[in-house]
């Protein structure tokens, strides 16, 4: 067989293949963007997580360092009051 027929035989096979690979492609892209979407946002969400954490830490640690600096309250009365303002 001549070169020039073979080439007439390989274009359509070619561009067949390359349609398939392409389709793979796409699919392939979309799935890792996806994972990443759902990473993103579980990273999101612990990170609100941890910031509210903090921040109730925060709050406790203000509400130790009251105790300790006011000299003029009865201890157990001002832990007893905090523990009644405490958020539930």
């Amino acid at each position: 067989m001549h070169v020039a027929s073979w080439i007439w035989v390989l274009i359509p096979i070619t561009a067949i293949v390359c349609g398939v690979f392409a389709g793979v492609a796409k699919r392939w892209i979309r799935l890792k963007e996806r994972e990443l979407r759902l990473s993103s946002e579980m990273t999101a969400e612990r990170a609100a997580q941890y910031a509210a954490h903090t921040e109730r830490l925060e709050q406790r640690v203000r509400v130790l360092e009251r105790i300790v600096t006011d000299k003029g309250i009865d201890l157990a009365d001002e832990i007893e009051r905090l523990r009644d303002d405490r958020p539930h």
